[in-house]
């Protein structure tokens, strides 16, 4: 069964790592998918081609969801492109660790612009739509270290936490238009970043999660398959942890 046949998703910041699995599977069940990246052009029109592969429309889109104008710019032009959106996945972030002695203004700004306003400005330019056709599904990617906190990540991890209390308003402000918006707060994930990581130190971590593993890009697709499709259709702000039980 194709859980989003036929819907339209935006996923932004989908190039690699997370948002690339979330693509793939939504294309792999039936969704056509709206995608942005930041840079990487190369990727992301080689993600475009192989999610066409798998008989969906599929379109990457070069566009900065910090930016207030441009994101309404891109949900204007995925409605031209697509004709309708269905469910909205705010992906897109930075990390700018550091201590806090160590941590400047700028790389505090940076991320909390990136990770956070960008939620704020993705929501925001898809309103109007969700409340015309009365549905529409947001799934906003927080972290583990937004629920708990983590030592040098003070400026990613008010980031992560921003982002769950805004989940949590914009449910409770739009759950009467049968619009609804969940969080999803993954654990340590296994990508491109993470293999360029010292071997013993990433072994560490996978010891100590109850699961003893890494989670993989389409762990955290699949809660999010979830989040988005009718299967939770009576859930709405909630955090969903995908951590492997790391905070259990």
């Amino acid at each position: 069964m194709k859980l989003l046949d036929g819907k339209t998703a935006i996923i932004t910041g989908a190039s690699r790592g997370i948002g690339k699995g979330i693509a793939e599977v939504f294309a792999d069940h039936g969704a056509n998918v709206a995608f942005t990246y930041s840079s990487s052009e190369g990727p992301a029109l080689e993600l475009q081609k192989e999610l066409e592969g798998k008989g969906v429309k599929a379109k990457a889109y070069k566009s900065n969801a910090a930016d207030f104008k441009e994101s309404e710019e891109l949900v204007n032009l995925v409605l031209e492109d697509f004709g309708s959106i269905d469910i909205l996945i705010n992906n897109a972030g930075v990390t700018k660790d550091n201590l806090l002695m160590r941590m400047s203004e700028e790389d505090f700004d940076k991320v909390i612009e990136i990770n956070l306003k960008s939620v704020f400005n993705m929501t925001k330019a898809i309103q109007r739509t969700f409340l015309k056709q009365r549905k529409g599904s947001i799934v906003n990617m927080s972290s583990v270290v937004g629920v708990k906190g983590n030592a040098g990540q003070a400026n990613y991890a008010a980031s992560k936490a921003g982002m769950i209390g805004f989940t949590k308003s914009v449910a409770l402000e739009l759950g009467s238009r049968n619009i609804r918006c969940n969080a999803i707060a993954p654990g340590f994930i296994e990508t491109e970043m993470t293999a360029k990581l010292d071997e013993k130190t990433v072994q560490g971590w996978r010891d100590a999660i109850p699961l003893k593993r890494g989670g993989t890009p389409e762990d955290i697709a699949n809660a999010c398959l979830y989040l988005a499709s009718d299967l939770s259709a009576y859930v709405t702000g909630q955090v969903l942890n995908v951590d492997g039980g790391m905070l259990t």
